[in-house]
């Protein structure tokens, strides 16, 4: 049962617009999420995913502000993140108003060539940013903590996030070693979390005005810190799931005090259908539990007018890059083992090479080598060895194939769980294959004559798959 602190009512209670009242709120609050996703169409459409999910009981209602994102409902003994789809990467299961962010950024038609998602963790938003750019430019995805960031990776290469690159900073270190080098940002910023209650029922049992003036200080300085490294013409969208005013608009008022004319708040009044509900004056949105029916969040968008004065001296550049560039003879090779698999490499992407290992990197990321130091270069599709180069599972995730060895559900709930799959007669081995589902990659397979050999990544393997 959800336990609302009464020093947060009282507080909220003269921050509530006067056409909300206090009586729904409290409601709301006590209400369990609708369950929503975001169809990856980086790997499928939205009529696609449904034409698989309905004929199993699943119901899809549109989320009006994200293209591809639904409340779905789905008959009781489903488990939406054991199903194999999700394992290989259809959808993310996502919070509908935390959609929103990246929408607010492509409201415009914009196409930034390169990004920043500040705070990225456990990349929801981030997979949602790729597949709205369609994996072309450069996304830079940070993230401050260790255990996170192994989390977001691991969603990244899920979903199939080929342009992205990995950082490992606190936020408020970007405007330093980035002043004025990206087109875009996003900071879903964090925050007193008041918009989640409905997600965890304890959230507000211990709220302290203290720790808010704490949090709204630290967020003082990522917004500053992003604006300084966003370009002049750029767009930063800064973003909460809180619902108090010292962490939303406070903090974009701070922003404009600090920089003036150069910072213009742009309005969300059309970013959909039914915006006006949760537009403050200053043309934010800011979404109370019983609007839409969903979490409480805050989102603004802010255009960056002009070039501002640098705040920071210069940082001492990282160390040397431990990666050179492929050579004709490696970038040969590669693309015969690759090739072998039926996978292809982007035009535009860059091959790097250490040690032993290839790395498929975006372009624009060489423009950064030298100013930042990276935790993750892009996707490392391959590793040299004695008898010859091995594709990795990563690349196999992240490339287009033109070779596929379709299984049924019920074998690739088997692969998905670590099995061999074994083959209604034998035949002559035809080594390495890619194994599918619905046409998309779940992973290699040896072809052994009478039996698929499971070469899925152990420490993905899982003894629960749906199909």
């Amino acid at each position: 049962m959800v336990q609302l602190n009464q020093n947060f009512i009282n507080s909220i209670a003269q921050e509530m617009p006067t056409h909300l009242s206090m009586d729904d709120f409290i409601h709301y609050c006590g209400l369990p999420l609708r369950p929503s996703i975001r169809v990856n169409t980086l790997k499928i459409s939205s009529d696609g995913l449904k034409a698989i999910l309905e004929p199993r009981g699943w119901q899809f209602e549109p989320v009006p502000w994200c293209d591809d994102g639904f409340w779905v409902s789905y008959p009781p003994e489903c488990q939406p993140g054991n199903l194999a789809e999700h394992i290989q990467g259809l959808f993310y299961i996502q919070e509908a108003s935390s959609m929103m962010p990246p929408c607010a950024l492509f409201k415009d038609g914009d196409t930034p060539r390169v990004m920043m998602d500040v705070a990225a963790a456990p990349g929801s938003k981030t997979t949602q940013l790729a597949a709205l750019m369609q994996n072309q430019g450069l996304l830079i995805a940070n993230e401050y903590s260790a255990s996170r960031s192994k989390v977001l990776y691991a969603n990244t290469l899920r979903m199939g996030a080929a342009n992205t690159a990995l950082t490992q900073f606190d936020g408020r270190v970007f405007g330093a070693y980035l002043y004025e080098s990206l087109d875009a940002i996003l900071l879903d910023a964090p925050c007193g979390g008041e918009g989640t209650v409905r997600k965890d029922p304890l959230a507000l049992k211990n709220w302290d005005p203290a720790e808010i003036e704490a949090i709204s200080a630290l967020q003082r300085e990522l917004i500053d810190s992003a604006f300084q490294a966003l370009k002049p013409g750029g767009v930063l969208v800064y973003s909460t799931c809180t619902l108090n005013r010292r962490e939303n608009q406070d903090v974009c008022h701070f922003l404009k005090q600090s920089y003036g004319d150069a910072v213009v708040f742009e309005s969300l009044h059309d970013l959909f259908d039914g915006a006006d509900k949760s537009l403050t004056e200053e043309g934010f949105l800011h979404i109370w539990p019983q609007i839409y029916d969903s979490e409480g969040f805050f989102v603004a968008r802010i255009r960056k007018t002009a070039s501002v004065a640098r705040n920071t001296d210069e940082p001492a550049p990282p160390k040397n890059f431990p990666f050179t560039r492929a050579s004709t003879k490696q970038r040969q090779l590669l693309d015969e083992a690759l090739s072998a698999l039926g996978l292809s490499l982007p035009d535009d992407g860059l091959i790097f090479c250490r040690d032993d290992e290839f790395w498929l990197c975006p372009a624009p990321l060489e423009a950064f080598i030298g100013k930042v130091r990276f935790q993750r270069i892009g996707v490392k599709l391959a590793e040299q060895h004695k008898h010859g180069i091995k594709v990795r599972h990563d690349a196999v995730m992240a490339l287009p194939c033109s070779k596929m060895q379709e299984v049924t559900a019920e074998e690739a709930m088997s692969f998905l769980m670590g099995r061999d799959i074994a083959l209604d007669s034998a035949g002559k081995a035809q080594g390495e294959k890619i194994l599918s589902l619905h046409g998309i990659a779940l992973g290699v397979a040896k072809h052994l004559g009478n039996k698929l050999k499971n070469n899925y990544p152990r420490d993905l393997c899982r003894d629960n798959v749906q199909i």
